[in-house]
């Protein structure tokens, strides 16, 4: 095992085998980067940090999907889209 930085420590798959009980520890401290022949194959984080990350991930989708539809009702002509009250009209005739 070997601190790469405060927040990273590198494993080897085989080193993986042998210690996954202290390498498990570690990863509820900061990520593990697990390495096959010197590249590195996987990252280790604990779930909590997972969570967080998904959280984030989720966050940033819903912005952008927000400017994607921002940008596309400023581009827009007033015929390419009905609001809600328009689309009910044409639903119920």
């Amino acid at each position: 095992m070997i601190t790469l930085k405060e927040d990273t420590t590198w494993v080897g798959v085989s080193e993986l085998r042998t210690n996954i009980d202290k390498i498990l520890e570690q990863s509820k401290k900061h990520k593990v980067l697990i390495g096959r022949r010197n590249k590195p194959v996987a990252v280790l984080v604990s779930t909590e940090r997972y969570e967080q990350i998904e959280q984030t991930l989720d966050l940033l989708e819903d912005i952008a999907l927000g400017y994607l539809a921002k940008e596309r009702d400023r581009g827009s002509k007033s015929s390419d889209y009905l609001d809600i009250e328009e689309a009910k009209k044409k639903i119920k005739r």
